[in-house]
C-alpha cells in the first residue's frame, strides 16, 4: 500500500517502504496491555493513529477500537475502527463526554502548538476512571533531532508533561523514560548499557543499528487518569 497523496502527512511518513510493517506494534501494545492492565472489551480511542500499526495490535487484542486523524489512512489497515476525521489543532475530538475507557497517543501530542486543549479534550471523552497513555519524545536527549521533523511544534520533558495533565484535571501521573528497544523491558539491567550506547556511539551508527537507534532515541511513557466520581 504506497498510496500516497500531496499533503499527507500520514501517507507520506509512514509509507510501507520506508516505514515496513514490523512485529515491533505487537510487542508494544502487549507490553502496554500487561502494564496498564487493560482488559478485553473496553473502548480505545487513539488520537492520530497514521497508518494504524498500534490500533490494529490493541483490536487484536478484543479492545474496541476508534481513531481520529486528519487523514483516513488508517482506514486502510483498520477497516473495522470507528473512525472520525478532524484537525484537533482547530476542532475538539468528535465524539461525546465520557465514552472511552482509554485513550492513546503516540508521537502525537508533540504536533500541537497548544497541546493542553488536546489534554482538556482528552479528559472531556474519557469515562471517569478512564486512562489516558502519552508517548512523546524526551526533550532531554531528543533536543539535536526534534526538529527534524518540519511539524513538530511542542518538545515535553517529564516535568512538562506531567504538569500538562495535572493542570488538565488529570491524577495517579505516572511518567518515565523510555527505550523502544523490546529486551529492555524484560531485562531492565540493559538499561545501563543502552545508556552507555546512547553516549558513545557516533550518530551515524544510527541508521545502521537499531540498539544504537533506540538507545539514543528516548522516549517519555506516561499514564495518567481522569478521576473517579465522587
Amino acid at each position: 500500500m504506497n498510496n500516497q497523496k500531496n499533503g499527507d502527512y500520514a501517507r507520506v511518513v509512514y509509507n510501507d517502504i520506508e516505514i515496513p510493517l514490523t512485529q515491533y506494534p505487537k510487542k508494544l501494545i502487549d507490553h502496554l496491555i500487561a502494564k496498564y492492565d487493560l482488559q478485553s472489551g473496553q473502548n480505545l480511542l487513539e488520537l492520530g493513529p497514521a497508518r494504524g500499526d498500534f490500533l490494529k495490535e490493541f483490536s487484536n487484542q478484543n479492545l474496541i477500537i476508534s481513531a481520529v486523524d486528519i487523514s483516513d489512512y488508517v482506514k486502510e489497515y483498520c477497516p473495522n475502527v470507528n473512525f472520525k476525521s478532524a484537525n484537533l489543532e482547530k476542532e475538539k475530538i468528535p465524539f461525546e463526554d465520557n465514552k472511552f475507557d482509554i485513550v492513546y497517543t503516540k508521537s502525537f501530542v508533540e504536533h500541537f502548538y497548544y497541546p493542553e486543549n488536546i489534554f482538556k479534550e482528552i479528559y472531556r471523552v474519557l469515562k471517569p476512571g478512564g486512562k489516558v497513555i502519552t508517548l512523546t519524545p524526551h526533550w532531554k536527549y531528543m533536543y539535536k533531532y526534534f526538529y527534524e521533523d518540519y511539524s513538530h511544534r511542542t518538545p515535553f520533558t517529564v516535568e512538562s508533561l506531567n504538569y500538562i495533565q495535572k493542570v488538565s484535571g488529570f491524577e495517579n501521573i505516572k511518567t518515565s523514560s523510555f527505550r523502544q528497544l523490546p529486551v529492555i523491558w524484560k531485562y531492565n539491567f540493559l538499561i545501563l548499557f543502552a545508556e552507555i550506547t546512547r553516549i558513545l556511539s557516533p550518530s551515524f551508527l544510527s541508521k545502521k543499528l537499531k540498539w544504537v537507534r533506540f538507545s539514543k532515541e528516548v522516549m517519555l511513557l506516561s499514564c495518567s487518569q481522569k478521576p473517579e466520581k465522587r
